[in-house]
C-alpha cells in the first residue's frame, strides 16, 4: 500500500493504495481531499486516471460506499470517482453548508483538487439534485448528466415531506438504528445482499441528526424546475418503475424541462435501482459516458 500527498491550489489530496472494489478483482484507489477550511471528503476511484472522468454522487445519508456494488463493473477505460459528501460517512461534519449550492460548490473544489476539468456527473436521489445544481452553477464542468431516482423539486412530495414532518424534524442523536434501517429498506423493491444493507444502514447511522435535518431541509427548499431548461448537456434520466419516493410524473417533469434528456426505465426496480441492478447501472453509465467521448 502506498500513501501520497499532493496539493492543488492549496487543497490537500491524500491517496493510498489499491484494494479490490466491493470484494471483487477491480482495484480501487482511496483518498481524501482536504479543503482550505479543513473540510475533508473521502473518495474512492477506479479505472484509468487518464480516462474520461465520471463522478458519482450518493444520496441522502449515504456515502461513497453506496456505489460499492457498481464500481467493479465499470470499464477500465473510464476514470470513475465517488466522493463522500459533507456531513456523510467519514467526511467532515461542519455545522452548516447543507444546501444544494453548498454541495455543488464542494464538488467544484473536489474536482479542482483531483485535476478534473469536466466530467460526466452521475447523481442518485439527493446526489441527482446536487448534480442538477452543479450543472446550473458550473455548466463548463459538465460533459453529461445521469440523474437516477431524480426530481426537479421535492416540494409537495408526500414521501419527502412526510419524512421531514414525521421523523427528521424532531430527530436527535443517537439516530435510532431501527429508523435508519426502515428508511433504507423503503428505497428497495428487490432484495439486496444482507451484508450490503447492513453496511448502508451503518453509513446512515454515522450521519448526525443535525445533518439529517439540514440536508433534508436543503432539499425541500430547492426547486430547479424553472432553471432546468438552461442545462444543455446530454442527460440520461434513470428511474425504477417501483420507486416509492419519486413517481413517473417527476421523471416526465425532468424530461420536459431539460433539452436532450432521455429516459431509461428499470422495470421492477425501486428507488435504490443501482443497488438492485449494479452491473446494469454501471453498463448504462459507461455507455453514456463513452458515447459522449465519441462525439468529442
Amino acid at each position: 500500500m502506498v500513501t501520497a500527498m499532493t496539493k492543488h491550489g492549496g487543497v490537500a489530496v491524500a491517496s493510498r493504495g489499491s484494494l479490490p472494489a466491493g470484494g471483487g478483482q477491480v482495484p480501487v484507489r482511496h483518498g481524501v481531499v482536504t479543503f482550505r477550511d479543513g473540510l475533508m471528503l473521502p473518495y474512492a476511484e477506479v479505472g484509468d486516471p487518464a480516462g474520461r472522468p465520471v463522478v458519482l454522487l450518493h444520496g441522502y445519508t449515504d456515502s461513497w460506499r453506496s456505489f460499492e456494488p457498481v464500481l467493479p463493473h465499470f470499464p477500465a477505460s473510464l476514470r470513475v470517482v465517488a466522493p463522500t459528501q459533507r456531513g456523510h460517512g467519514e467526511a467532515g461534519r461542519p455545522a452548516g453548508g447543507y444546501r444544494l449550492r453548498d454541495f455543488a460548490s464542494d464538488l467544484a473544489a473536489f474536482m479542482d483538487a483531483l485535476g478534473i476539468g469536466a466530467a460526466v456527473i452521475v447523481g442518485h436521489s439527493m446526489g441527482s439534485a446536487v448534480a442538477q445544481r452543479f450543472a446550473l452553477d458550473h455548466p463548463g464542468r459538465v460533459a453529461g448528466l445521469v440523474l437516477a431516482g431524480s426530481f426537479a423539486t421535492a416540494r409537495g412530495n408526500p414521501g419527502v415531506e412526510g419524512l421531514w414532518r414525521d421523523a427528521a424534524a424532531g430527530l436527535s442523536d443517537p439516530v435510532d438504528a431501527g429508523f435508519a434501517r426502515a428508511f433504507q429498506a423503503a428505497t428497495l423493491a428487490r432484495p439486496v445482499p444482507a451484508d450490503f444493507l447492513d453496511m448502508v444502514v451503518g453509513e446512515s447511522l454515522k450521519v448526525p441528526a443535525q445533518v439529517w435535518r439540514a440536508a433534508l431541509a436543503g432539499l425541500l427548499e430547492a426547486d430547479h424546475a424553472v432553471e432546468l431548461g438552461q442545462i444543455d448537456r446530454p442527460t440520461l434520466v434513470v428511474w425504477g418503475d417501483r420507486d416509492e419516493f419519486f413517481p413517473r410524473s417527476d421523471q416526465d417533469a425532468l424530461l420536459g424541462a431539460i433539452p436532450n434528456a432521455q429516459l431509461l426505465v428499470y422495470e421492477g426496480a425501486g428507488h435504490g435501482l443501482h443497488w438492485e441492478q449494479p452491473e446494469r447501472f454501471a453498463r448504462n453509465v459507461a455507455a453514456f459516458a463513452e458515447a459522449i467521448t465519441a462525439r468529442l
